[in-house]
């Protein structure tokens, strides 16, 4: 049984741009492409010729027109050919794989008894396995397309009797897929799509030994299509080992950089500043938008998180010390605002998709600039604005060069102490520097110091 690549033939419209008008568009939006023979972009969805089942799905959720990556991605993946796309977070890489692939799925002969998937999407966390699974149920609903989400921390039953009954698109974390392959309870025999989302983070957890091992059960003939935000050299030699002749799509740059619609702001304090910093920043921000706050440590999130809470902030966390269910909790009452505080380790800086988080706080800075690009993107999704805030101490010194060069490639602003830091002069005195917030009188600060600890007071603007 070969895979039948579902190539569908380009519209007129696109058909009849020039090559001049090809690389305008590329230009305009920032679209870089490699390979050969690589198809034009498409400027609006029906310029894809996706089938209608597909395209009613698109416009039931109300896009307007392509990201960048869909732009040219969604032409590259439906000719069949192995894929390379580099795009930042949120730019819309989870549709750029997965319409292509319902219409894969609709190529191929019907499952049989017995089958495994037809599709298999690898992701590093469960929450971005979660997410894509939801994205699949949506757009696959009207072609009937039966997905599962396999991944560890969860009683296996029910993934296994998904398993049996038969599904056309899986979606999985390395380790737990191994436990079902070794189990026999699938097979990847008939996978004819892969998707490796988030490849840079994979190998970055340690999952290169995992995904070599699913990927050796995987038929050669295939289609493979690699995402990643960004292109360190271990990603692009495994790229190299698993592709065979790919397209290559880059949206901006393969360098690091954050998204321009975020505004950043960087703050150098002491260690024991951070959560007198944190309260005072809450107090001028909070209007009931979702604010997600970054820890290094599963305990100095629950401390924090703790605190906040006696001080009448409505805060929950989540990190991996968590149960599933409670992680699921967790995020279902930030989702719906009634905590709109939620404090994360790492574990929440990728795969986290909240439409509507409009400030992103860096309690810790983390330990790479690539984790710092990740956790800042849960903000400025799908076209949104929003605004970052990071503490940067005397420990984190080392990154103060490579984070202004993602500051000034965004075009913010650099503040005199932190580009101090990246020529390597020492930190400034403490209480110096970094972001101002509103200044406050001293009978509210008396007003909140004395009803600290009350709950989540009458007078706080979430209520």
């Amino acid at each position: 049984m070969i895979a039948a690549p579902a190539i569908l033939p380009p519209t007129v419209t696109v058909e009849a741009m020039s090559e001049m008008e090809v690389e305008e568009y590329r230009q305009k939006r920032e679209i870089t492409v490699e390979g050969r023979d690589v198809p034009k972009p498409v400027k609006s969805f029906a310029d894809v010729r996706f089938p209608d089942y597909v395209l009613q799905e698109v416009m039931k959720a109300g896009f307007v027109e392509p990201t960048a990556i869909q732009a040219q991605g969604w032409p590259m993946a439906l000719k069949g050919r192995d894929l390379i796309g580099i795009a930042e977070t949120g730019s819309g890489k989870t549709l750029a794989y997965l319409l292509p692939a319902i219409v894969h799925v609709n190529a191929q002969p019907i499952l049989a008894p017995g089958d495994g998937p037809i599709v298999l999407v690898l992701a590093p966390t469960r929450e971005l396995a979660v997410q894509i699974q939801q994205e699949a149920a949506k757009f696959g609903a009207s072609s009937r397309i039966k997905n599962t989400c396999i991944y560890g921390g969860v009683p296996k039953g029910p993934q296994v009797r998904d398993l049996q009954k038969g599904v056309e698109i899986v979606i999985a974390t390395p380790g737990r897929l191994i436990d079902m392959l070794d189990s026999h309870h699938t097979n990847l025999r008939r996978v004819t799509y892969l998707v490796l989302d988030e490849a840079d983070r994979m190998l970055d957890m340690g999952f290169e030994p995992q995904i070599r091992k699913i990927v050796s059960q995987i038929r050669p003939d295939r289609q493979t299509l690699y995402w990643s935000a960004t292109w360190p050299k271990e990603v692009e030699q495994l790229a190299r080992q698993f592709l065979y002749n790919p397209y290559k799509v880059i949206i901006g740059s393969a360098d690091l950089k954050a998204n321009h619609a975020i505004r950043q702001h960087v703050d150098i304090v002491s260690e024991s500043q951070k959560y007198n910093k944190l309260v005072k920043l809450l107090e001028d921000i909070m209007d009931g938008s979702r604010i997600l706050i970054f820890m290094d440590t599963k305990k100095g999130c629950d401390q924090i998180t703790r605190q906040l809470r006696m001080d009448g902030w409505p805060a929950l966390s989540i990190h991996g010390d968590k149960s599933q269910a409670e992680r699921d909790w967790v995020l279902s009452e930030f989702k719906a605002g009634k905590s709109p505080i939620m404090t994360a380790t790492d574990v929440a800086a990728r795969g986290l998709d909240v439409k509507d988080v409009k400030y992103v706080i860096n309690y810790d800075f983390p330990g790479s600039l690539e984790d710092y690009v990740h956790r800042i993107g849960r903000t400025g999704r799908a076209g949104a604005k929003g605004t970052a805030y990071t503490f940067f101490t005397a420990a984190n010194a080392r990154f103060a060069k490579e984070l202004i060069a993602i500051l000034k490639e965004a075009g913010q602003k650099v503040s005199p102490e932190l580009a101090a830091m990246g020529r390597g002069a020492p930190p400034p005195p403490s209480g110096h520097g970094g972001f101002r917030v509103r200044d406050r009188d001293r009978d509210r600060d008396r007003d909140r110091d004395r009803d600290r600890g009350k709950g989540y007071g009458g007078s706080r603007p979430w209520n």
